[in-house]
């Protein structure tokens, strides 16, 4: 079973930013395609953003296009969210993922994931 460690989140006004970062425990990310998801109160898992292992390509989810910008650092195995502009709508708790997918079938199908870890929170407030 893969295992991440998620950081990076907390509590910050609407049009702030965040950069959230996933860690892997005990395996190599670089082999992996890689995701981004969210859960809100009451809500399914979204997928946030994904990126391959291959050649770097992205998927974004259209709430997110030109805010969010997924990154990969092999060298130290994390990958990493920037969000940027934040809104209200943003707030959930962030999970990474990661299995052998394109981006756009990860991001899209969530129920892929077998298991989720603890997350991190991000709180868009006021």
């Amino acid at each position: 079973q893969l295992q991440f460690v998620e950081s990076g989140g907390g509590l910050v006004q609407p049009g702030g930013s965040l950069r959230l970062s996933c860690a892997a425990s005990g395996f190599t990310l670089n082999y992996y395609t890689v995701g981004w998801f969210r859960q809100a109160p009451g809500k399914e898992h979204e997928g946030v953003s994904c990126i391959s292992s291959s050649d770097g390509s992205t998927y974004y989810a259209d709430s997110v296009k030109g805010r969010f910008t997924i990154s990969r650092d092999n060298a130290k195995n994390v990958v990493y969210l920037q969000m940027n502009s934040l809104k209200p709508e943003d707030t959930a708790t962030y999970y990474c993922a990661a299995r052998s997918s394109t981006p756009q079938t990860m991001c899209l199908v969530p129920s892929l994931i077998d298991s989720w870890g603890q997350g991190t929170q991000v709180t868009v407030s006021s």
